[in-house]
């Protein structure tokens, strides 16, 4: 069977692009190893309670009016409502450091009040540098590195603010250790802070649910659980896949969404294969605690809460099997019209070991894995006083979880440090969408498969 196009990967990049692909009546099959769509944002149910993988957030949550806004444009290009998400802004969130805490909204102005109030000698540098960064063009993809740490403390001259402003950005997008590059940075500060958060009350399934009928409705294809052993490659052209059952595929063009090393492994020795340091590292922990009432009604109304317990942030894989030093809070109960959720949910992810999860036995497993259950209900405790007496469950995903579901090495969330923002590989007519290519967040990730698919296919025709 041959197509235009086929996308490894049932993704939100991987969804996106085959939407946009399959308006312009191109013949476009999408393959995915497991049996739910998402990838890294997915949801699953057990034991009667429905829980999200990966979603705290919907990033850059705009004003309806603002057309020139990313999940505007998003919404324009796969033709979709803004009903079709049904997302609701949070009520706040908060930066936690030992001491001093800066409270943001989707409103700007608090962060900005909050930050002239406890950072007074910086408030005049910090509006010069929004200002600047309201004008800085992310969206160019041809933009070189630089280390966003550098140009931080060369623009800001306290330097606690600055790791009160790396600490919620890193968390939420950076694949790289200790630093993130600046182009990635200001995409993240604006799609947290100038824009903000949403979430839709039924979770990341309203999305992916909005996402796969479109698809469908287009005429797009999809095989579940049809996983790509090895792409095919004639030169230094792809000319198209075989499946784990043994079937080959034809396709002019693949758009993969698993990642450049994995994308590239799968290539085997036809393709020059990346060098070790492009694997990603950056991994996390993540428990999920069910209570019986919600957390508001216990005294905790933050929506996420970003908390760094040290005198300094530290972003890198620990080399213990999880680092309680900082990590994120998050109370998907708090953000506006979320009533209707049946349970109280609260949330806890720091930052993991990769390697240390991977040499555990099954037994040393099921043994951390009950440890981190003890971290997240002391830290349940220190939110809520009573929170552990009101818990009905809890669950969590590791390293080991991410990877087995995924394919990322690592159970690298975002993916490898080196970005590939055009979508190209060595390989004519092969492309990465998604994590490698580098936009970030739930909206980074579709406008990565759009962008992708219009800049190497759609464009052309």
């Amino acid at each position: 069977m041959h197509y235009d196009a086929i996308i490894i990967g049932a993704s939100m990049s991987g969804l996106a692009a085959g939407i946009r692909l399959a308006y312009f009546d191109k013949r476009v099959l999408i393959l995915e190893r497991h049996y739910a769509y998402g990838g890294l944002n997915s949801y699953y149910r057990q034991d009667g309670h429905e829980f999200d993988v990966g979603l705290h957030a919907v990033t850059n949550f705009c004003d309806p009016n603002d057309r020139s806004a990313p999940l505007s444009k998003l919404l324009r290009q796969l033709r979709l409502t803004r009903e079709d998400f049904d997302l609701r802004p949070q009520s706040y969130s908060q930066i936690k450091f030992p001491g001093i805490a800066l409270n943001f909204s989707n409103d700007f102005a608090l962060l900005e009040e909050q930050v002239a109030r406890q950072f007074p000698k910086s408030a005049d540098n910090f509006r010069k540098f929004v200002e600047d960064l309201r004008e800085f063009n992310d969206t160019d993809l041809s933009k070189p590195y630089a280390s966003a740490r550098k140009t931080l403390q060369d623009r800001l001259d306290d330097p606690l603010l600055i790791e009160m402003l790396l600490c919620p950005i890193m968390y939420y997008g950076s694949a790289e250790p200790h630093d993130m590059d600046f182009t990635q940075f200001v995409t993240m500060f604006k799609s947290l802070f100038l824009e903000g958060f949403g979430r839709p009350p039924e979770g990341v399934r309203k999305i992916i649910k909005a996402l796969v009928k479109k698809y469908r409705a287009v005429g797009g294809q999809i095989k579940m659980k049809s996983g790509v052993a090895k792409i095919n490659i004639d030169a230094d052209r792809m000319r198209g896949v075989t499946l784990d059952t043994g079937e080959t595929l034809t396709a002019d063009n693949i758009f993969s969404s698993a990642g450049y090393v994995e994308t590239m492994a799968l290539c085997g020795d036809k393709a020059k294969q990346p060098p070790p340091e492009e694997t990603g590292a950056v991994s996390f922990v993540e428990s999920i605690a069910v209570l019986d009432t919600k957390p508001k009604e216990l005294g905790h109304d933050a929506t996420i809460v970003f908390f760094n317990n040290a005198k300094t942030f530290t972003y890198a894989p620990p080399k213990e099997l999880v680092d309680l030093t900082s990590g994120v809070v998050c109370s998907p109960n708090n953000y506006q019209d979320h009533d209707r959720l049946p349970n109280g949910i609260f949330r806890v992810t720091w930052l993991a070991s990769p390697s240390a999860w991977s040499k555990l036995s099954e037994s040393a497993y099921k043994d951390a894995t009950a440890q981190c259950n003890e971290h997240v209900l002391k830290t349940l405790n220190s939110y809520i006083p009573s929170g552990t007496e009101r818990l009905v469950c809890t669950d969590m995903f590791t390293p080991r979880t991410i990877e087995r579901y995924t394919g990322h090495r690592n159970g690298a969330v975002y993916g490898s440090p080196t970005k590939r923002r055009d979508g190209c590989t060595p390989i004519k007519n092969l492309y990465i969408c998604g994590t490698d290519q580098g936009f970030l967040g739930i909206v980074g990730a579709m406008l990565s498969g759009i962008t992708v698919a219009n800049l190497h296919v759609l464009s052309k025709a």
